[in-house]
């Protein structure tokens, strides 16, 4: 595995500054009072790199939860889209999508996750599996008191 410094130099190489400065609003740059080239591209770079280091981290952190998913449950990658993690405990096979924190989701992207978790059930239970199965939203940190979401569970390993 690759380490993070690794990582991140990789992901400055693909870095163009053209591409991101297509995509920021140029008038954040005096409201953030960035009056110089070098300043622009310090804050850019920064940001870029900050995303990048996120996008790393959940990476690891999904990894780890197959890993130990496969190794405590036989559980493993799921092949639905938007589903991170498929095992079977007690009878009952889970479908996870795992993040890493409790606020990860806008509005249409917690939908998204919903309809993948309400796909993915609907192609298990029609492939002539009577197993009950449940949808998990699991977070690697944070706090939420009420785990029951109507749709799925949002379960937070502290």
């Amino acid at each position: 595995m690759k380490s993070i410094n690794y990582e991140r130099i990789d992901k400055l190489k693909t870095l163009k500054l053209s591409h991101l400065l297509k995509r920021k609003n140029p008038y954040l740059y005096k409201a953030k009072d960035l009056n110089t080239p070098g300043e622009i591209v310090s804050s850019l770079a920064s940001a870029f790199l900050s995303s990048a280091e996120e996008s790393m981290f959940g990476d690891w952190l999904e990894g780890l939860a197959i890993f130990i998913a496969g190794e405590v449950y036989r559980g493993h990658k799921s092949a639905a889209e938007g589903i991170d993690l498929e095992f079977d405990k007690d009878s009952i096979h889970y479908f996870v999508s795992i993040k890493s924190g409790p606020k990860w989701s806008n509005s249409s992207s917690l939908a998204k996750m919903k309809d993948n978790f309400r796909k993915a059930q609907r192609v298990f239970r029609t492939s002539n599996n009577h197993a009950a199965c449940e949808a998990i939203e699991g977070c690697c940190y944070g706090v939420d008191n009420v785990p029951d979401k109507g749709t799925h569970l949002k379960v937070i390993q502290n």
